[in-house]
């Protein structure tokens, strides 16, 4: 038997990386065909610094590992950066999309 469940639940939901890192949380559920493809979310001010200064990302739903309370992101695939290869210079603060990137593996 075919389970539906509603999408409205799951905005704000709080959102980890698989390491225990808080990410942010999920802003919208983008649908193709009448399934999850991505989820766009807003970064926490901790990770947006490693994100080059992006306030949100979208990212493919292959990218999320698990989903309850609280929605768990494979840390692996996000592109953060590390400290020392930050960038100095202002970065975008748009929204990044790593579902594009994601079309390339």
């Amino acid at each position: 038997m075919l389970k539906i469940k509603k999408m409205t639940p799951l905005i704000g939901k709080k959102v980890y990386t698989d390491s225990g890192d808080y990410f942010g949380e999920v802003e919208e559920a983008i649908l193709a065909e009448n399934k999850v493809d991505s989820w766009r979310m807003r970064v926490a001010k901790e990770m947006a610094a490693q994100l080059n200064g992006a306030r949100g990302v979208i990212i493919p739903h292959q990218f999320v590992k698990a989903i309850g309370d609280i929605l768990i992101v494979n840390k692996a695939n996000l592109p953060i950066v590390e400290e020392s290869e930050m960038i100095t210079e202002n970065a975008s603060e748009g929204t990044m999309d790593l579902s594009a990137e994601s079309a390339n593996l």
